[in-house]
């Protein structure tokens, strides 16, 4: 290739990457200029992330409970059916202590999700100055509380 055509191709390649970093920025600040809506944005988030949550567990024990008070369910299936009602308490505590002591630490929003059929929890704050050592922070109390491995425990900030 010539040089004046690695001149060009080079010179492409600036005005694209000037341009993405533009808009990048025109772009992020229109979002973050409505701090008021943002901020409503990412509170009802929170709430109906546990609405959510709270109401297919409300579905589940309804379901659970019907298979408990059935007549025509086998005693094997009725067995299953209160272990799975015991794990899904178990799994609300945990979630709702985990919930309390993130918060307990300084963030104003959070939101735990524990896994029925695996060991993941995934925990999701709202803090706009996110750093390794909340990360850590939290890592902590979910290793503390729950027995949480690194490799099953996921964090995610929400600013």
């Amino acid at each position: 290739m010539s040089k004046r055509k690695k001149v060009i191709v080079l010179s492409c390649m600036i005005a694209l990457l000037v341009t993405t970093a533009v808009l990048n920025f025109v772009l992020s600040s229109s979002v973050v200029g409505n701090n008021g809506v943002e901020a409503v944005a990412t509170a009802n988030y929170f709430t109906e992330m546990k609405s959510t949550r709270n109401s297919s567990r409300s579905k589940q024990l309804e379901q659970i409970d019907e298979i408990i008070s059935s007549a025509s369910a086998a005693d094997e299936t009725k067995a299953e059916a209160l272990a799975m009602k015991l794990k899904l308490s178990e799994i609300s505590e945990k979630e709702n202590l985990l919930e309390n002591l993130i918060k307990s630490k300084g963030y104003n929003e959070v939101a735990v999700t524990i896994g029925m059929t695996s060991d993941n929890v995934s925990v999701i704050v709202r803090d706009s100055d996110f750093s390794q050592e909340d990360a850590v922070l939290i890592y902590s109390i979910c290793a503390n509380e729950v027995n949480a491995t690194p490799e099953n425990v996921y964090i995610q900030s929400i600013s």
